[in-house]
């Protein structure tokens, strides 16, 4: 694929370090939490100089899961996901780029050394054959990916093989970049703006569509920010499009609905989950604060009682009655500073 091949080129001919890149796209801006930092801290030097990512793709609740990272370069969100998910889990990275594959392969040493960490393994490859890595379908409890979809010149092809790898009850939690409206064709033929993440930036609303037809019927925003690409020459190239830095949480549940229906349910966080004693967030527009009744749609309802985040919930009703659809369900952009924002894509109840 000529377009896999160019990506290939730019990271790992033209990219040799992070400030190697030519915008603010690939990288993140928020400051991690301090857990994070801290994990970050215990990697090897040479991972974390070579990282290119815009945000940070690593849920709660993985401690003893298998996670698999798509498009993991150098590897540094790989280790810090070895060191959350403990010696009972594992995590593996693909990537197509033989340079950062050995980057991330030569940290395996560092990992054991400082965390006492066997728990990684690392294959070259494609996000859009992960079919080809000997990875069993249905085994993975948490697929993760930080920038790099929209780098893939096949984006259903990569969510489908994160679907097929995902056990029921799993999710693929992941940021990226996306647009408010659909790229032109002459710029996703822009060889730097594609390497940057730009012009290879799915419409957020298309996204939408292609998760629900793999099978991820109800995709939820978890945090989103503008980006300003901060280069004037390539900012002049993309006009009036508007891109943001997004992460989602898609579920595998079938049993999902479409919309966020009504059935007057309720659930209660217990607490216990490490890091998010005192409330759980699963997506922007659900915080539950712990011993607090808390209502929400039948969607919501299943992907806390049919996931690894049931041991935490007490659940409140059942799908005998529907009430409707549930207020607030809408369909407007859903990112941070976008017109309308706040309510879309299916995270909206």
């Amino acid at each position: 694929m000529k377009t896999t091949r160019e990506v290939s080129h730019y990271y790992s001919e033209v990219l040799k370090k992070t400030e190697d890149l030519s915008t603010n796209a690939c990288t993140t801006s928020a400051r991690p939490p301090k857990h994070i930092i801290d994990c970050i801290s215990r990697i090897d030097p040479a991972v974390n100089n070579k990282y290119y990512g815009c945000g940070l793709c690593i849920p709660e609740g993985i401690e003893g899961c298998t996670v698999l990272d798509l498009g993991c370069g150098s590897g540094r969100d790989v280790f810090i996901a070895s060191q959350l998910v403990g010696p009972t889990g594992h995590v593996f990275g693909v990537d197509m780029t033989t340079e950062q594959i050995n980057t991330a392969i030569a940290g395996q040493k560092f990992n054991k050394v400082t965390n006492n960490l066997q728990n990684t393994t690392f294959r070259t490859g494609y996000i859009e054959k992960l079919n080809t890595l000997n990875v069993p379908p249905q085994s993975v409890d948490v697929v993760i990916s930080n920038c790099v979809i929209n780098l893939s010149p096949d984006k259903l092809a990569v969510l489908q093989g994160a679907y097929d790898l995902l056990k029921e009850g799993g999710e693929l939690y992941f940021s990226d970049v996306y647009s408010d409206r659909r790229v032109p064709e002459e710029l996703r033929s822009h060889k730097e703006l594609w390497g940057e993440c730009i012009s290879g930036a799915l419409y957020w609303n298309d996204f939408i569509g292609l998760a629900k037809k793999v099978g991820f019927l109800d995709p939820r925003l978890v945090s989103s920010s503008p980006i300003s690409i901060a280069n004037s020459e390539l900012e002049g190239l993309v006009g009036n499009i508007k891109f943001y830095s997004a992460t989602y949480r898609l579920f595998k549940l079938p049993a999902l609905e479409t919309h966020c229906e009504d059935y007057g349910q309720a659930v209660i966080y217990n607490g216990g989950m490490l890091r998010s004693e005192n409330s759980f967030m699963l997506d922007d527009h659900h915080t539950i604060e712990k011993g607090k009744v808390f209502g929400v749609c039948g969607n919501t309802w299943r992907m806390l009682a049919n996931t690894r985040f049931q041991q935490y919930f007490t659940f409140l009703g059942n799908f005998d009655i529907h009430y409707g659809i549930y207020d607030g369900c809408g369909t407007t952009i859903p990112f941070e500073s976008g017109e309308g924002g706040g309510g879309g894509g299916g995270a909206c109840c």
